[in-house]
């Protein structure tokens, strides 16, 4: 079965998150539970914290890079 990347926006942002690839979802859940979210469905909740930096600062931990973000008025997404 294909497991087809994930994406979700908001104003600003986009999000994908490709799940094929992720080593370790469980890390963005501890650090940004209100946006990363493991028992709800979308699991991605963008609009979880007022600051997109915060979101931003966490996906550039993501290990795999799994995680990918790009903002709405500066690139193409």
């Amino acid at each position: 079965m294909e497991i087809q990347t994930n994406v979700f926006s908001n104003e600003d942002i986009t999000v994908t998150f490709n799940p094929k690839i992720c080593i370790n979802a469980e890390r963005c859940a501890k650090e940004l539970s209100e946006v990363f979210r493991t028992t709800v469905i979308p699991w991605i909740n963008l609009d979880g914290v007022n600051d997109n930096r915060k979101i931003i600062n966490q996906i550039k931990k993501c290990p795999s890079g799994a995680l990918q973000y790009c903002h709405n008025k500066k690139e193409a997404c």
